[in-house]
């Protein structure tokens, strides 16, 4: 087992966490999909992040026509929300698990959130990292 795999920490220092992946699914009617990014929130922490990476070549050898100028658009708009502030639009006032939620709600557009999966961390910032370089690069 790697270190990538590793959570570092006594148990009574972690929080737990939830996460899901973002899948891009260029052509919804065939549902294939490449994972462009991760959503973190520990509510113990009032923490939601989001980090995106998207493969360019990856995502046109599933679609040669597909939009990655707009995928990237929405990729960073999850990002904006999960930030917080003017660039998270109306939900700028909601709590980051509000956030989440309606983040991780599921939707039939190219991107789209996978399932929330649970895990303990110490440090959820790092922990959107190690996910995103874990199940996503």
């Amino acid at each position: 087992m790697s270190d990538r795999h590793i959570i570092r920490g006594g148990t009574r220092d972690r929080q737990i966490y939830e996460y899901a992946v973002l899948r891009v699914v260029p052509r919804v009617e065939r549902g294939e999909c490449i994972n462009a990014g991760v959503l973190v929130y520990c509510r113990a922490e009032s923490y939601v992040g989001a980090r995106t990476h998207l493969d360019e070549a990856r995502l046109l050898a599933l679609d040669p026509q597909a939009d990655v100028a707009g995928v990237r658009a929405a990729l960073r708009a999850v990002e904006g929300m999960c930030a917080g502030g003017p660039a998270a639009g109306q939900a700028a006032d909601d709590t980051p698990g509000r956030r989440f939620r309606w983040l991780v709600a599921p939707r039939s557009t190219i991107v789209q959130p996978g399932p929330v999966h649970t895990g303990l961390t110490t440090n959820p910032a790092a922990e959107t990292e190690r996910l995103l370089d874990l199940l996503v690069k």
